[in-house]
Order: C-alpha cells, then sequence, then structure tokens
C-alpha cells in the first residue's frame, strides 16, 4: 500500500517553532525596552546640560562684568565680589552659599543657592530673589572661590564656580568655571 502524504505539522513542530518565536519576540522587546530607557536617560542627560550650560553663561557674564564697588554700597568698599552664606531678602532668609557684587548698572546683584529647595536664585538689589533653575534640577553641591580679590596682590580678580545638578532620571553632572573681571583691577 502506498503512504498517505499528510500536509500539515505536528503537535511537537509547532510548540517548537512557538517557543523559537516566543525567544526571539522576548529578545526583541528586551532590546527595545533597553533601547527607550537609554534614550530617556539621554534627553535626560542632554536637558541637565542645556539648563545647567545656560545658568552657567548668564552668571559668567554677570559675574565677568561686575564693577569695583568704590563707596562700598553693596559689599564693602573697593571690594570686586563677596562670598555669602546666608542673606534676608523680603523679611524671607535664605541660607546657601552665594556670591555678592555691583553689577556693571550699579545694582547690587547676588546669586545663592537656596539650601531649602536646592535651586539657584538670583536677587537684585535685595529683592525677592528669582529661580535660575527650572524644577526638574536640584542643586547638590554649589560653591565659590575667590581670587585676587585685595590690592595688595597683583592678580586680577577671578572667581570659580563649582556645580553639581541632578536632573531626572539619575542624570547627573559636575561642571566648574572660572571667570575674570573684565575691569582691570587698579587702585582708586
Amino acid at each position: 500500500m502506498d503512504a498517505i502524504k499528510k500536509n500539515g505539522f505536528t503537535l511537537i513542530e509547532i510548540v517548537v517553532a512557538m517557543g523559537i518565536f516566543a525567544l526571539l519576540i522576548g529578545s526583541l522587546s528586551s532590546i527595545f525596552v533597553q533601547a527607550l530607557q537609554g534614550q530617556k536617560k539621554t534627553l535626560a542627560t542632554q536637558e541637565v546640560l542645556g539648563q545647567t550650560s545656560y545658568v552657567l553663561d548668564y552668571m559668567s557674564r554677570a559675574i565677568r562684568m561686575a564693577k569695583k564697588d568704590i563707596a562700598g554700597d553693596c559689599i564693602g568698599a573697593k571690594l570686586n565680589y563677596l562670598a555669602t552664606d546666608s542673606r534676608v531678602l523680603n523679611g524671607e532668609e535664605f541660607s546657601g552659599p552665594g556670591i555678592k557684587f555691583l553689577n556693571y548698572n550699579g545694582i547690587c546683584q547676588e546669586f545663592f543657592k537656596d539650601s531649602a529647595d536646592l535651586k539657584l536664585k538670583e536677587s537684585k538689589d535685595s529683592a525677592g530673589p528669582e529661580d535660575l533653575t527650572s524644577a526638574g534640577l536640584k542643586i547638590n553641591y554649589f560653591n565659590i572661590i575667590i581670587a585676587g580679590e585685595y590690592q595688595t596682590d597683583a592678580v586680577q580678580p577671578e572667581v570659580t564656580l563649582f556645580l553639581e545638578v541632578e536632573g531626572k532620571n539619575q542624570s547627573k553632572i559636575k561642571i566648574q568655571t572660572t571667570v575674570s573681571q573684565r575691569n582691570l583691577d587698579i587702585q582708586r
């Protein structure tokens, strides 16, 4: 007798094919999810870097253009910059490191980290502070080093700013910049 030819698959063949297909789909799904997570982290890091770059550029320009406080109305006679630790603005007390100076328009200006909400803030003429960083950023560390401040040294005044910023999705950046004063620091 002739063998009867059957068109189709056995149960074992179907189970093996489905198992291989499931493994393939699972692997591709895992790769896709990891790629999405990597993209989210990259975008979060770009956001932190962009905002931090903007804030540092804004602060650097203002600090670079600072004038010597000849009369001492803002920070003390014949000083360029003053490192601060606390301040009272509109009856509210703020603590955290900062830098105060007389800006190029003759306005007393200060940049500081508010230790309560971990934001960088700006105050002009002791007015209420304005946030320089968005709600999505947290300033973990902010420090200022002032060099060349005294007339007895031969060093042009410069300010070094250190920042450690944290954003969404555990994105962090540590950055430092040094800014020298534009105007020559001469005895007056």
